[in-house]
C-alpha cells in the first residue's frame, strides 16, 4: 500500500512545485517541499533516495527565495528534510547498524565532519561556514550514510538504478543545451550560458558529463535484447558525445583522459610501488627542467577558440588565456591564505569573501576583481587548505586515498563479472571529478556531491559485502574449494 501511495503523491508534489515557480511563488515551496519530505521520507526512505537522484540533474538556482536567502530547488528542501529524519532515525533508533558506523571510511567522513564544526566555530564569517556546513551534512548524510545502506542490499543493483535515474533527466538537459546552442551557432562563449538554468556555466556542466561519460559507455557495449534497446543506446551515447564536446570543457577532457589513463593501468594491474616510483621520477624530472617548461608554456598564446583544436592548445596557456591565468591568481591567494592561518584556516566556505587582499597585482587578470567577488578558489584541495588548514586538506586527501584503496582492492577480488564491471565504471567516472578537482570546486552543488559520495558510499558498500559474504570474491572460492 505504502508503495502504491509514493508515486502519485511525488509526483503530485513535484507538478505543484513547478507550478509555484513557474508563477515565482517561492514562498509556497517550503510548505510544500516539507509535506513531501514528511509523507515520503514514512511512505518509502529507498524511494525518496533515487527520487533525489533523479530530481539533482533537474535543479534550479534560485538566487533569492525570500529574505536574501539563495536556495536550490526543489532538491535542497528535500535533502534538509531528509537530514532531519536520518539525525532523528540514528539517535532513537535501536538498530543504527545499517549505517554503518564501525567501518573506517565512515570514521574518517564523522572525523572530517568534526573538523568542519571546528573550524566553523573559529571561522572569520561563522554564519557563512555554518550554511556551509549544514550543506555539507545533507550531502554526507543523505548520498553516503542512506547511500550505504541502500547499496549494500544489492550493490548492482541499486547502483544501476541511481545511475540511470541521474542520467535520464541529464540527457533532457543535454538535448536541451544542444538546441539552445544551434540558436548561436555552437559558438563557443555561447557554451558558458546555455545549459542555464540548470546548470551555472559550462564548466560544471562538463564535469557532470565527465563523470557520466564510463557509465555511458559501460551501457554502450553491453549485450542487449532487441534492437529497439540498440538504437536507444546509440542515440543516447551520440547525444552524450556531442554534448561533452559542445560544452567545450577543456578541464572535463583533462579529467576523462586521465581516467582513460587509470583505466590502461588497473587493466594492466601495474603495482603501487612502480607508479609511485614513476611519478616520483616524472616529479623530479619537472623540478628539475620548470624553468624551461615554464617558458615553453609561455609562448603558447593560443586563448579559447570556437575551433575544438585550438581550444585543446589553449589548455597550457598560461600566457594569455584569462581563464588559466585567472586560476593562477585564485590558487596563490589560496596560498597565502594558508600561511597566514595554517591550523585553523580561514572557515569553511570563506575563500570566496576573503581572498580579495591576497591577491598579487602582478597576478591580476583581465577577470578578476579588486573586490573579490569572483567566486571560489577554483580547486578542491586549496580550497580546504585556505579554509580549514592543514588538517582538513589532509583528511579530504585521507577520504579520497583510503575510497581508491577499498575501491580498486575489491575490483580484483570480486567475482560477479557484471559488479566488477560497474565498480571499474564509478572509479573511472568518480577519478574524472578528483582530476577535476585540481582546477575547479563544485562539491558545493548537489550536482556533484550527489555523484561523489554516492561513489563513496557505493565503493563502501561493495566492501562490506565482500566482508560480510553477500559479494562473492575470488578468495573466498579459492578457500571453499581447498576446504572440499
Amino acid at each position: 500500500m505504502r508503495d502504491k501511495l509514493f508515486y502519485p503523491i511525488t509526483i503530485g508534489f513535484v507538478a505543484l512545485i513547478s507550478v509555484f515557480i513557474a508563477f515565482e511563488q517561492y514562498w509556497a515551496l517550503a510548505i510544500s517541499a516539507g509535506l513531501l519530505v514528511v509523507l515520503s521520507l514514512f511512505l518509502k526512505l529507498d524511494s525518496f533516495f533515487y527520487l533525489l537522484y533523479f530530481l539533482t540533474p533537474l535543479s534550479v538556482n534560485v538566487e533569492n527565495v525570500g529574505g536574501g536567502v539563495g536556495m536550490t530547488l526543489p532538491t535542497e528542501p528535500l535533502m534538509f528534510g531528509l537530514l532531519l529524519f536520518l539525525l532523528a532515525k540514528m539517535m532513537f533508533a535501536k538498530n543504527r547498524g545499517e549505517f554503518e558506523f564501525g567501518h573506517p571510511m565512515t570514521k574518517l567522513i564523522l572525523f572530517y565532519l568534526f573538523w568542519l564544526l571546528v573550524t566553523t566555530i573559529t571561522s572569520s564569517m561563522m554564519a557563512v561556514s555554518l550554511k556551509f556546513l549544514l550543506a555539507k551534512l545533507w550531502f554526507v548524510f543523505g548520498f553516503y550514510f542512506l547511500g550505504v545502506s541502500v547499496f549494500k542490499r544489492a550493490p548492482l543493483k541499486n547502483m544501476k538504478r541511481t545511475l540511470w535515474l541521474y542520467l535520464v533527466p541529464l540527457m533532457g538537459v543535454i538535448i536541451y543545451t544542444l538546441i539552445r546552442h544551434t540558436f548561436f551557432k555552437y559558438d563557443e562563449k555561447a557554451a558558458h550560458w546555455v545549459m542555464q538554468p540548470f546548470f551555472k556555466d559550462h564548466t560544471i556542466y562538463g564535469a557532470i558529463l565527465a563523470i557520466l561519460a564510463p557509465f555511458v559507455v559501460y551501457v554502450s557495449f553491453k549485450k542487449h535484447k532487441n534492437i529497439n534497446t540498440y538504437i536507444f543506446i546509440i542515440s543516447l551515447l551520440i547525444t552524450f558525445i556531442v554534448g561533452l564536446v559542445m560544452s567545450y570543457t577543456r578541464a572535463a577532457w583533462v579529467s576523462l583522459a586521465g581516467a582513460f589513463v587509470l583505466y590502461l593501468i588497473l587493466l594492466l594491474r601495474v603495482r603501487w610501488y612502480v607508479l609511485l616510483t614513476t611519478g616520483m621520477l616524472c616529479l623530479g624530472m619537472i623540478f628539475n627542467n620548470w624553468d624551461q617548461i615554464l617558458l615553453k608554456l609561455e609562448k603558447n598564446k593560443q586563448d579559447s577558440s570556437d575551433d575544438l583544436v585550438e581550444h585543446v592548445q589553449s589548455i597550457s596557456n598560461i600566457a594569455s588565456d584569462a581563464s588559466n591565468l585567472e586560476r593562477l591568481n585564485r590558487w596563490g591567494s589560496a596560498w597565502r591564505m594558508f600561511l597566514e592561518k595554517p591550523i585553523l584556516g580561514w572557515g569553511p566556505g570563506t575563500y570566496s569573501f576573503q581572498y580579495a587582499p591576497f591577491q598579487h597585482s602582478s597576478q591580476l587578470t583581465i577577470i578578476s576583481t579588486n573586490f573579490g567577488d569572483g567566486g571560489g578558489a577554483h580547486s578542491e584541495y586549496l580550497g580546504p587548505l585556505s579554509e580549514t588548514g592543514l588538517i582538513g586538506l589532509l583528511l579530504v586527501i585521507a577520504i579520497i586515498a583510503y575510497a581508491y584503496y577499498i575501491s580498486i582492492r575489491n575490483y580484483y577480488i570480486i567475482k560477479n563479472v557484471q559488479l566488477k564491471r560497474l565498480l571499474i565504471t564509478v572509479i573511472l567516472g568518480w577519478s574524472t571529478y578528483i582530476a577535476h578537482g585540481v582546477l575547479n570546486n563544485f562539491l558545493d552543488t548537489d550536482k556533484a556531491s550527489v555523484l561523489f559520495w554516492g561513489a563513496i558510499a557505493f565503493f563502501v558498500a561493495v566492501d562490506i559485502g565482500l566482508k560480510n559474504g553477500t559479494v562473492e570474491s575470488k578468495a573466498v572460492l579459492s578457500v571453499t574449494k581447498s576446504d572440499s
